[in-house]
C-alpha cells in the first residue's frame, strides 16, 4: 500500500502532495493532499485499478466534465480530475466535518429536524442537478458530507463514469454503479434508462435509515435485497417511530414508491413535502395574532412568492425573484405600504387562507400568482385579492416568450396600483419600469443570488457572489449584480472573513456597480457599505445619502448608514437612522434591536426600552414563520435580557448556538448576550471563538454598548489590540 501510494505521489508531484489517507471504499481511495498551484488542502480520490481499466479516462473525463459544470451550495464541486501513473483521479475541496454514515454510526437515529433538513439539503442538490441532465445515481450516507450544519452531496458524476464498464445493474462484487439498500428498483433491474426519480427513491432510502436506524429493505447477499424490494412494501417509519410527523412519512412513502411514476416527479417537490407542516401558530406568550379593521391601511399589500407550476419543479429562485421585483416595483409608489420581502416569503408554502395571511402582515390586499416555464415560453398568471372579503381585485394571466419577463413584471406592477386606485407620479412611474438588464439569461443568475444572499450565512453569500459574477459574465454592464458582490463581499468582510480580498472586492465591485448607474441607488448604499469598512466614513456617508435621496424607502440605505455611523462612535446619529429603517419596515426586527443599543449607550432608557420590546415581539413574530433563523433569536435573545427577562434572553442565545455554532455573527452577538446577562467569562470564550471565525470588525466591537462591562477585562483588551 505504501509503495502504492508513493507510485502515485512521484506521478502527481507537479500538482498535488498526498498527505494521509483519509478514506477507503469499494470504488477509491480518499486521501488528504495539498494543491501546490492554489495552495489549499484537496480530496484526491483515486479509483481503485481495476475500475480504472473498465471504464478508460475518455469516457470518465467526459463525465467528469459534465458533472464539474454543476454550482450549489450543496454540492461539493469537482475541480480537477486526470490519468497518474495509470490511475484516474478526480480532486474535490476539502471540507472539515464528517459523512452522514460517520454520524449514523455514532447515533443511529438521527433528531427528526436534523433527518429533515439534511434530506432537504439533499433534495436541493439533486433538483439541481436533474435540471442540468445529471442524475447522481448512487445516493448514500457515504456521498454526503455535513459541514457547518449543512449537507453537501460529493461525487456527481462518478457513477455514469462507472456505468459504462459495469452496468446499471449490482454485480456479486458490490462495486458497480449504485449500493444495493439504497438503490431505486429500476436501477437494479437495469432494464430503463435512470432519470431524477431513481435519486428521489435512493434519497427516500437514505431518510428512511436517518429516521430509523437501517434502511427499508435488508438482507445477507445482493439478490436478498433486490428480492425484498421487488416483492415487499417498506415497512411504515411511524411503526418503528411514532414520533414521526403523519405528513413526513407520506412524503417519504411516496419517494419510496416502487413505480417511478407514482413517485415526486422532482426533487423540489419531495423538498417541499418536507417542509414544516403548515399551519397557523399562537405566538410563544399565548395572545393570538390579530390585528383590527381598523388598524389596517387601506392601501397595504403583500405580494407572496409565485407558486411554481413548472412540471420540473426547479424555477424556485425564479418565482421568487419575480415577486421580488415585484415588490421593489411597488416600494417606490408612495402612497402604497407594501410588506417586505422577509415577511411576505414567510408564508411560501404554507396552506393559509388569504384572509388569514392578511390579517398576520396587516394588509389591505395580496397578490399571488405562479409561474410555469417550459422552454423559452413563460405563463404567469397573477391575481390581487381583498383580505376583508376574499374577493379578486384584479386577476390576469400572461402567456409570453421568455424574454418578455420585464414587460410582464411592469404590467403586473401596473395592474396592482390601478386596482388599488393609486395615482403615480411620472417619476414614480419611470421608477416602476425601469429594467436593470435586458439579458434575461443574466437576470435568471442575478435571481438566484438574490434568494440566497437573503439568508444571511456565509456559504449563501458565496454562492450568491457567484451567482452575481455568473450575471455579470453575461452582461457586463448589470449594475445591481455589482452592487451584489459588493454587498455579499461587505457582508463576509464584516462577519466571517475580515480578509484583505473581501475588502478589496467590495470597494471595486461597488465602484464599478456606480461608474455604471450612478442614479441607482442601490449602487451608491453599496459604496457607502464599502467605504465604512475601509474607516473612510466621511465618503460613505455622501455615498448613503445620495442613495436615501434616490429611494427613500431603501431598508438598506438607512441600515447600512447607521451601521457605519455606530461604527464611527455617532450613536445619536445611528439611532436617528436605525429608527428611519424600522420605519421603512414596520415588522423588522434588526433595526428595532439596534436602536435598542444605541439607545442604551446614549443613556436614554426609556426609549431603549421601548425600543427593545418593539424588537422582542416582532422577532418572536417572525421566529413563528422562520424557526430555523438565528440571526432573529439573538438579536432577540438581547432585547429579552435588556428587559430583565434574562433567563428567556440565554434560552434564545443557546437556540441561535444551537442553529449555527461555528458562525462568526452568531458568536458574536451571544458573546454580547452573555455580557448583558452577567457571564463576563463565557462573553469572553465567544468573542475570541467569534475572532477566531473571521468576526473582525474592530471600531463595531470597540463601540457596541453591550460588551461595556467587559471593557476593563485584560482578555478582552488583548483581543481587541490582537484585532
Amino acid at each position: 500500500m505504501a509503495e502504492v501510494q508513493e507510485h502515485l505521489q512521484a506521478s502527481l508531484a507537479d500538482r498535488y502532495r498526498l498527505d494521509t489517507e483519509i478514506g477507503r471504499g469499494g470504488m477509491a481511495t480518499v486521501y488528504l493532499a495539498q494543491d501546490l498551484k492554489h495552495r489549499r488542502p484537496v480530496a484526491v480520490k483515486i479509483l481503485h485499478p481495476h475500475l480504472a481499466a473498465n471504464v478508460g479516462p475518455e469516457r470518465f473525463h467526459r463525465e467528469v466534465e459534465i458533472a464539474a459544470r454543476l454550482t450549489h451550495p450543496h454540492i461539493l464541486t469537482l475541480i480537477d480530475s486526470g490519468e497518474a501513473g495509470g490511475f484516474l483521479y478526480y480532486v474535490m475541496p476539502y471540507v472539515q466535518g464528517e459523512s452522514l454514515r460517520g454520524r449514523l454510526t455514532r447515533e443511529r437515529l438521527l433528531p427528526i429536524d436534523d433527518a429533515r433538513r439534511i434530506a432537504r439539503d439533499v433534495a436541493a442538490a439533486l433538483g439541481y442537478a436533474h435540471t442540468h441532465g445529471v442524475v447522481h445515481r448512487d445516493i448514500k450516507p457515504e456521498n454526503v458530507m455535513l459541514h457547518e450544519g449543512e449537507a453537501m452531496v460529493t461525487d456527481f458524476g462518478i457513477a455514469k463514469a462507472l456505468s459504462a464498464s459495469e452496468g446499471e445493474h449490482l454485480t456479486q462484487t458490490g462495486t458497480a454503479v449504485g449500493t444495493p439498500a439504497y438503490m431505486s428498483p429500476e436501477q437494479a433491474s437495469g432494464d430503463q434508462e435512470l432519470d431524477g426519480r431513481s435519486d428521489i427513491y435512493s434519497l427516500g432510502c437514505m431518510l428512511y435509515e436517518m429516521l430509523t436506524g437501517e434502511p427499508p429493505f435488508t438482507g445477507p447477499t445482493v439478490q436478498a435485497i433486490i428480492v425484498r424490494r421487488f416483492t415487499e412494501p417498506a415497512r411504515p417509519v411511524r411503526a418503528l417511530r411514532p414520533e414521526v410527523p403523519e405528513e413526513m412519512e407520506r412524503a417519504l412513502m411516496r419517494a419510496l414508491a416502487r413505480a417511478p411514476e407514482e413517485r415526486f416527479a422532482a426533487a423540489a417537490e419531495f423538498a417541499q413535502a418536507l417542509a414544516t407542516p403548515a399551519g397557523a401558530r399562537t405566538p410563544p406568550d399565548g395572545a393570538p395574532t390579530t390585528v383590527t379593521a381598523q388598524h389596517r391601511a387601506v392601501r397595504s399589500i403583500a405580494v407572496l412568492p409565485f407558486a411554481d407550476m413548472s412540471s420540473s419543479k426547479d424555477q424556485d429562485y425564479f418565482c421568487e425573484g419575480i415577486a421580488e421585483e415585484i415588490i421593489n416595483a411597488l416600494t417606490k409608489v408612495d402612497a402604497l405600504q407594501v410588506a417586505s420581502r422577509s415577511s411576505a416569503f414567510a408564508f411560501k408554502g404554507k396552506n393559509l387562507d388569504i384572509r388569514q395571511v392578511g390579517e398576520q402582515l396587516n394588509v389591505a390586499a395580496v397578490m399571488e400568482g405562479s409561474v410555469r416555464k417550459a422552454g423559452n415560453r413563460l405563463r404567469i398568471t397573477a391575481q390581487l385579492i381583498k383580505v376583508a372579503d376574499g374577493y379578486h381585485l384584479w386577476s390576469e394571466r400572461y402567456d409570453r416568450e421568455l424574454e418578455d419577463v420585464f414587460a410582464v413584471q411592469d404590467e403586473i406592477a401596473g395592474s396592482i396600483v390601478r386596482a388599488l386606485r393609486v395615482v403615480l407620479t411620472e417619476e414614480q412611474r419611470r421608477a416602476i419600469e425601469r429594467p436593470q438588464t435586458g439579458n434575461v439569461e443574466a437576470y435568471e443568475f442575478y435571481l438566484r443570488g438574490r434568494q440566497f444572499f437573503y439568508q444571511f450565512r456565509e456559504k449563501g453569500l458565496q454562492f450568491a457572489r457567484r451567482m452575481f459574477s455568473r450575471a455579470i459574465e453575461i452582461d457586463p454592464a448589470y449594475a445591481r449584480a455589482y452592487a451584489g458582490i459588493a454587498d455579499c463581499s461587505s457582508q463576509l468582510y464584516k462577519y466571517w472573513d475580515a480578509s484583505a480580498a473581501n475588502l478589496e472586492q467590495a470597494e471595486s465591485a461597488s465602484r464599478k456597480a456606480l461608474e455604471l448607474a450612478p442614479d441607482l441607488a442601490e449602487a451608491h448604499a453599496a459604496r457607502g457599505f464599502a467605504l465604512t469598512l475601509g474607516g473612510q466614513h466621511e465618503q460613505a456617508n455622501r455615498e448613503f445619502e445620495t442613495a436615501i435621496q434616490l429611494d427613500p424607502k431603501l431598508y438598506e440605505g438607512y441600515l447600512y448608514y447607521a451601521n457605519g455611523r455606530f461604527a464611527e462612535g455617532n450613536l445619536a446619529e445611528a439611532v436617528r437612522l436605525f429608527e428611519r429603517a424600522a420605519g421603512v419596515r414596520t415588522e423588522d426586527y434588526q433595526a428595532p434591536a439596534l436602536a435598542g443599543l444605541c439607545y442604551s449607550g446614549l443613556g436614554r432608557e426609556p426609549e431603549a426600552r421601548a425600543a427593545y420590546e418593539k424588537a422582542a415581539r416582532a422577532a418572536e413574530r417572525h421566529i413563528e414563520l422562520n424557526p430555523d433563523d438565528p440571526r432573529a433569536h439573538y438579536l432577540g435573545a438581547i432585547a429579552w435580557c435588556r428587559l430583565g427577562q434574562v433567563d428567556k434572553g440565554l434560552a434564545w442565545g443557546d437556540r441561535a448556538l444551537g442553529l449555527d455554532p461555528d458562525d462568526a455573527g452568531v458568536l458574536y452577538n451571544v458573546a454580547c448576550l452573555n455580557a448583558v446577562g452577567g457571564r463576563p467569562e463565557r462573553a469572553l470564550d465567544l468573542l475570541e471563538h467569534a475572532v477566531e471565525n473571521g468576526f473582525g470588525h474592530k471600531e463595531w466591537i470597540e463601540h457596541d454598548p453591550d460588551l461595556e462591562s467587559l471593557r476593563s477585562n485584560t482578555r478582552y483588551q488583548a483581543l481587541v489590540n490582537r484585532l
